[in-house]
């Protein structure tokens, strides 16, 4: 009796095990073919006529087919996005971004056609602000310039190798157009907006290039259309004032303000009277703007963008002003001769202008070396001449005497500079002018968005940009 019963347990034992397992498979059909995955039901089985007892009238096979197709899975993109290549093979995406961070902003452009990842990498705020907070941000000169047939072109300054680096065509409604104004905004957005074509007049148009994306983008169009107006940027925001549009009202008096964060343009209290101007600088938290008047006098006046009012102005340093000027940690420096040789800075306490830097080399009073603007660059101050020659100058340096100090003041040859040298003399001696274009714009524009900017972004990227972000500290120690 005992052996009979051990071996009905063990019959009954065996019947379960295979029921477990065919019900186990059955509810796993989700992941398999529900009619070509019973054959092995139980791993014991060892003929086809086994598994048909258990499952009769199902497709026989040796190995279970699957079928990707029995139930897609909702998160496949987030699956796709987990499972993407890694931005460099054999490498975590951590260490991959602390070599990539290393690559010149000259090699930026090359970066962004290997693949999608870099593109969008690239695109982004995350790679330039590790850059910044790494001292690896690099600040580059951009020059609009205007040719002998007044087309307008532009090129790029990078310091670090010194040389001019070519960049997009301008727009088609910027390529001949006169008196637009240019400023930087958020770090690295270079706008172009107002003036006038020859074609259509007066414009409110409004455009600005990205340094991150290499491209250019529309943004809102001013109030009101003017051309030949002053321009200046105050807080990260956009300020114009004065000009000159078609009409019986041709002299302006009207002036606005653009805000990024806003995306809108609005107007502000309109100037004393008005005026088309011919230099400004923002000193001192204001907007100073010296220029013609209705009648063609020369007046000054001054914003305040606390109060939203203008005032007159008359002293000191609105005399002795000329232009190219610029404020640079404080102080108030203009060019002391026409090619840019010798530097003043402006004394508040006895508003008077005084020689500053002198660098004891004089390069010539021809249109071609004529310096047209001063701008930032790396803590020091560069100017920049028509013939795209250009001069750092360390003003924060305590010794003032280039004999003593040879840092003091570094002279870098533009392109062409011989050639250019070789024809100016050519044509002074026929008589003849022999500069082929003249700087309108110079600006500054570093390869990330300022904190403020990157802290108002509220959009992001329609594609999802998924990386295994290091720590900064992590990022820290893998550089020198």
């Amino acid at each position: 009796m005992k052996v009979e019963a051990a071996s009905i347990e063990d019959t009954l034992g065996r019947d379960c095990l295979k029921w477990f397992s065919h019900i186990r498979c059955r509810l796993m059909d989700a992941l398999v073919d529900s009619v070509s995955c019973y054959c092995k039901v139980d791993s014991g089985l060892k003929t086809v006529a086994e598994a048909r007892k258990f499952v009769p009238g199902s497709k026989l096979c040796i190995q279970p087919d699957i079928n990707p197709n029995a139930h897609k899975s909702k998160t496949s993109r987030r699956e796709r996005t987990r499972v993407q290549p890694p931005l460099l093979p054999g490498l975590p995406d951590d260490l991959a971004i602390a070599c990539l961070i290393r690559v010149p902003r000259a090699e930026h452009r090359k970066l962004r056609l290997v693949c999608k990842r870099w593109y969008r990498l690239l695109a982004g705020n995350f790679f330039y602000s590790l850059r910044k907070s790494l001292g690896m941000a690099e600040e580059w000169v951009y020059v609009i310039k205007r040719d002998r047939d007044g087309k307008i072109s532009w090129n790029a300054f990078d310091p670090v190798y010194q040389i001019w680096q070519p960049l997009p065509p301008v727009p088609r409604e910027y390529s001949g157009a006169l008196g637009f104004g240019c400023a930087v905004l958020s770090g690295c957005h270079l706008y172009l907006f107002g003036g006038k074509d020859p074609l259509r007049g007066s414009m409110r148009r409004v455009i600005f290039y990205s340094a991150r994306t290499n491209k250019w983008h529309r943004a809102p169009d001013m109030l009101r259309k003017r051309h030949f107006f002053g321009s200046c940027v105050i807080n990260n925001c956009l300020y114009v004032a004065g000009g000159e549009c078609e009409g019986i009202q041709r002299t302006l008096r009207s002036a606005e303000v653009y805000d990024p964060n806003k995306n809108r343009w609005s107007f502000i209290s309109d100037m004393s009277t008005a005026m088309v101007p011919f230099i400004g600088v923002v000193y001192d938290g204001k907007w100073f703007l010296k220029g013609l008047g209705s009648h063609r006098e020369v007046m000054s006046e001054a914003y305040n963008p606390e109060t939203s009012t203008w005032t007159p102005i008359s002293d000191g340093m609105v005399a002795g002003w000329r232009n190219p000027s610029i404020s640079l940690d404080g102080h108030l420096y203009a060019l002391d001769c026409r090619d840019g040789c010798k530097l003043r800075v402006y004394d508040e306490t006895s508003d008077t202008w005084n020689k500053f830097i002198d660098s004891k080399l004089h390069l010539g009073s021809s249109h071609a070396l004529e310096a047209a603007a001063l701008v930032p660059l790396n803590g020091k101050l560069c100017i920049v001449r028509n013939n795209m020659s250009v001069s750092m100058v360390d003003v924060s340096s305590p010794d003032k005497h280039v004999e003593s100090n040879p840092h003091l003041w570094e002279n870098i040859p533009g392109r062409g500079h011989l050639r250019t040298l070789v024809t100016n003399i050519l044509s002074s001696i026929a008589g003849r002018g022999g500069l082929k274009s003249h700087i309108v714009h110079c600006q500054m524009i570093v390869e990330v968005l300022d904190e403020a900017s990157a802290r108002s972004l509220i959009s992001l990227p329609s594609s999802p940009v998924i990386f295994r972000l290091p720590a900064l500290p992590l990022l820290t120690s893998l550089l020198p």
